[in-house]
């Protein structure tokens, strides 16, 4: 009976990652102002643990990134650019 009420808290620990859930947010980034900015936030925000897609539009002056919530969240997508030097927010 011990050993099945020790394997209730192993199963939860090892089942972590399932509550994880792939997001999808748009940034603006309104100082894109040349065609070769887009490869520079899209570099940057590769570099950010748990993105899996990144699609940046310069017409747009956005970026629809997809992640992983449980290895990153909105702020570290946000600062990722901000540290390229292309401050963005979410757009609504």
């Amino acid at each position: 009976m011990r050993t099945h009420f020790a394997l209730v808290p192993l199963i939860a620990l090892l089942s972590l990652p399932a509550w994880a859930a792939m997001q999808t947010v748009t940034l603006s980034v309104p100082g894109m102002t040349c065609a070769a900015c887009p490869i520079t936030v899209k570099a940057a925000l590769n570099k950010v643990d748990g993105v899996s897609q990144i699609d940046v539009s310069y017409p747009d002056r956005e970026a629809v990134v997809t992640f992983d919530d449980a290895k990153t969240t909105v702020e570290a997508l946000l600062q990722a650019t901000a540290n390229a030097g292309y401050p963005s927010t979410v757009k609504e």
